[in-house]
């Protein structure tokens, strides 16, 4: 299966933490691409916030509709380049399994409530390895611990899942934007459209064939990365849309209202750490807390703060 790899693909695991019979039919990084699609963690984020918060219409994305253009997209370069295709569409399966409900506006709360900080790429590792315990390979682990932008993939996947993410949120988080009326296709700046493209699907399109073809022309040296000038592009990108989006979301009173929300429930659990779930309480409260809020989808972390906080109506 892996005779038509690039030579810097990543043939096959160093192994798992746990041994594991091997299977007949599925290559080890199969496996661990079925572990996560049948994981209670990744059913979860389909009512997990993107960008926009709990939307009213159908077509935002969510958590989980990221995650499978970001699979989706990440094949694509991985398949062009001869990497390893099951590798690269576990990592990207399963690199967001550890974010809160309500976006990074939930990672933000949970990281000012914990004493060493939280971080969304962190959990995630923690779900696979801890709370679902689903015994990945290292090279996945590593992919997604790996996928911010500051981290360093240690496989060619990971770093293509790395790349692929962003290529995959920024264009969808503007054309959400545009949708939210935010922001219209006029308003990005010319050194964005000129060069990527003026159109979502032209970005991608643009963005992964530079890629393809940025990588291909390194591959003695085995760097997987865009062009310098389209780098450069996609940074200005990205500073428009902190500017323009983000930036914007983050600071309006939803989401002051989710932080609060956040921060009454945390204190809550660390007090009452009897009405945590059994299967994730432990002798570190704090710990079991950041657990069972993190794995919330939006809608729950709304019924639970109504539950706990909201007075109920008099049955007689």
């Amino acid at each position: 299966m892996t005779d038509n790899l690039s030579p810097r693909a990543t043939k096959t695991t160093v192994g798992r933490k746990h041994p594991a019979k091997e299977c007949d039919i599925r290559t080890e990084f199969q496996r661990d691409r079925d572990k996560i699609t049948h994981c209670k963690a990744f059913r979860r984020l389909m009512h997990k916030t993107q960008v926009f918060i709990s939307p009213e219409r159908d077509h935002y994305r969510t958590r989980l509709t990221h995650t499978l253009e970001v699979a989706q997209i990440s094949r694509t370069v991985a398949r062009a380049l001869k990497l390893n295709e099951d590798l690269t569409e576990a990592i990207a399966l399963g690199h967001d399994l550890g974010h809160t409900p309500f976006g990074h506006t939930g990672e933000e709360a949970l990281n000012g409530l914990m004493q060493n900080g939280f971080r969304h790429n962190e959990q995630s590792v923690r779900v696979v390895e801890a709370l679902e315990n689903l015994n990945l390979t290292v090279e996945v682990i590593d992919g997604i611990l790996n996928h911010r932008t500051k981290c360093s993939p240690a496989t060619p996947e990971g770093r293509v899942v790395q790349l692929c993410d962003k290529i995959a949120y920024m264009n969808h988080d503007v054309d959400d934007a545009i949708r939210a009326k935010i922001l219209t296709e006029e308003d990005l700046p010319t050194e964005v459209t000129d060069i990527l493209g003026k159109t979502p699907a032209g970005r991608i399109d643009f963005l992964v064939r530079d890629l393809i073809k940025n990588s291909e022309t390194n591959e003695d040296s085995g760097e997987i990365g865009l062009s310098p000038q389209t780098a450069a592009s996609l940074k200005s990108f990205r500073t428009f849309m902190f500017e323009r989006v983000y930036a914007n979301q983050l600071h309006n009173k939803e989401r002051s209202k989710i932080k609060a929300m956040i921060g009454l429930m945390f204190e809550y659990y660390m007090h009452n750490p009897h009405n945590l779930p059994s299967e994730i309480r432990t002798d570190d409260t704090e710990r079991a807390t950041a657990d069972f809020i993190a794995g919330m989808t939006d809608r729950f972390a709304q019924k639970q703060f109504r539950e706990i906080f909201m007075p109920a109506a008099w049955e007689a």
